[in-house]
């Protein structure tokens, strides 16, 4: 009996677990979904915490101070400064980055998934993250075509949608016809830097 018992709390604890990132990265809001983990207390913090505004600012990663904060569409920004806290406070839609913070690479390929706030680029004035370098690098390649792909989808599939359920669809049963493996991309970004 204790087996089953212990058999059933196992499964409820991964169910529970697995239900985590469709409230995390989906709040209510007209900045969802996003790359949000539950830190600190605070339900949803982006990007582990940098602070945003340091990529404008100073062309840079820089992690946040989880006592400088500011809320914005239910979602928590940390600061490394009251006065990046000041800026971010007066237009945070200027400090937001593109694709609510998952890695660009994905969302070409429609898989609104990672993002490490330390692998970044700034372009034409916004913000991108990546999910490595290997990402980075990839998207790089063709930033034209890469560009075009990633506002398609995330305008008419991913904003505004559940980020966990789009990326689990589109990992098992959906790919994009254009779809390319990290293996793949790993190969071009080789081939490109000989």
């Amino acid at each position: 009996m204790k087996r089953i018992v212990f058999g059933l709390v196992a499964v409820a604890a991964l169910l529970l677990a697995a239900c985590a990132p469709l409230v995390t990265q989906s709040p209510s809001g007209k900045f969802s979904p996003v790359n949000a983990q539950a830190i600190d207390g605070n339900e949803r913090v982006l990007l582990k915490g940098a602070d945003v505004v340091t990529y404008f600012t100073k062309n840079a990663y820089t992690q946040g101070n989880p006592s400088i904060k500011s809320n914005y569409e239910n979602v928590t920004f940390y600061f490394s400064s009251a006065e990046n806290k000041a800026l971010f406070d007066k237009a945070p839609t200027k400090y937001l980055p593109e694709f609510g913070g998952y890695c660009a690479n994905g969302i070409v390929y429609s898989i609104p998934w990672g993002g490490d706030a330390d692998t970044f680029e700034m372009i034409d004035g916004k913000l991108y993250i990546f999910g490595g370098k290997g990402s980075h690098d990839a998207f790089m390649l063709d930033v034209p075509k890469n560009m075009a792909y990633a506002n398609k989808y995330w305008k008419e599939e991913i904003n505004g949608n559940n980020a966990f359920t789009h990326r689990t669809l589109r990992t098992t049963i959906g790919r994009v016809a254009h779809y390319k493996s990290g293996a793949e991309l790993a190969a071009e970004v080789a081939a490109a830097k000989k």
